[in-house]
């Protein structure tokens, strides 16, 4: 069930990566090869800063402006890194393709790898798993099964 409830979150955040060219291929291991776990939950937590100042999500975030300036110079800094380092000759691949969507997808399946890196955590498990509490099953079984 921890799965299908995961699957909607992990095909968002892995859309642009579907229609992936080679340059893009190529990228998106590059990216993921040169982050460590370290790298990847600041990325997540850049990511939950950025959601965290929507108005919707206000009343449930509360984040400092230091702690978004923390989150942005640390994902600064990866950014820097990979596409003037480690990365460079597979970005540069990508302009010279002329494949603008390497780069979204490099980054959306950073983004996915990320996220996956968090709900290991057994915390964010029992949080995500909360909802079962709250789906109608029979329900859905029965929409399902066309009763």
């Amino acid at each position: 069930m921890r799965q299908l409830l995961l699957a909607p979150l992990l095909l968002l955040l892995s859309l642009p990566a579907w229609a992936q060219q080679p340059t893009g291929e190529a990228l998106s291991t590059c990216f993921v090869e040169n982050t460590t776990g370290r790298d990847r939950k600041d990325l997540a937590k850049w990511v939950f800063v950025a959601m965290g100042v929507h108005p919707d999500m206000k009343s449930i975030a509360s984040i400092s402006s230091a702690a978004s300036d923390n989150a942005s110079r640390a994902v600064g800094r990866i950014f820097t890194r990979l596409m003037s380092e480690t990365c460079v000759k597979e970005a540069r691949a990508a302009i010279k393709a002329n494949d603008s969507a390497a780069f979204a997808s490099a980054f959306s399946i950073l983004g996915m790898i990320a996220m996956q890196e968090i709900m290991k955590d057994s915390d964010v498990t029992t949080g995500l798993e909360a909802i079962q509490r709250h789906i109608d099953t029979n329900k859905i079984n029965a929409a399902l099964e066309g009763r």
